[in-house]
């Protein structure tokens, strides 16, 4: 089950559990959209992947107890701040690879 982070890693945006504006790569690690459009080019820092809209689990219990209330978002904070000249080595060298290639 997704653990739904609480903030951006690299600016530290709150991205509550509703958010639509959270973006995902494949081991979770959670970016806010403005970073993921402009700093990070769709590029994880952490896995070279890259990201997707993350799903908004369910606020009610529409079908089998499966719920926010029930499997609660994940409240400890990873804020790592993103290198620039780091991010712009990575994305230069996965250029060019579409990320379901990567």
């Amino acid at each position: 089950m997704l653990q739904l982070r609480p903030t951006c890693e690299h600016c530290n945006t709150a991205l509550s559990p509703e958010s639509i504006d959270a973006r995902i790569c494949s081991f979770e690690c959670t970016f806010c959209a403005n970073c993921v459009d402009n700093v990070l080019g769709n590029v994880c820092p952490n896995c070279g992947g890259g990201f997707v809209p993350r799903p908004v689990r369910p606020e009610h219990d529409w079908k089998g107890g499966n719920h926010l209330a029930r499997y609660p978002a994940e409240t400890m904070v990873k804020h790592r701040p993103v290198d620039p000249a780091t991010q712009a080595a990575l994305r230069e060298r996965l250029r060019g690879v579409p990320p379901e290639q990567r």
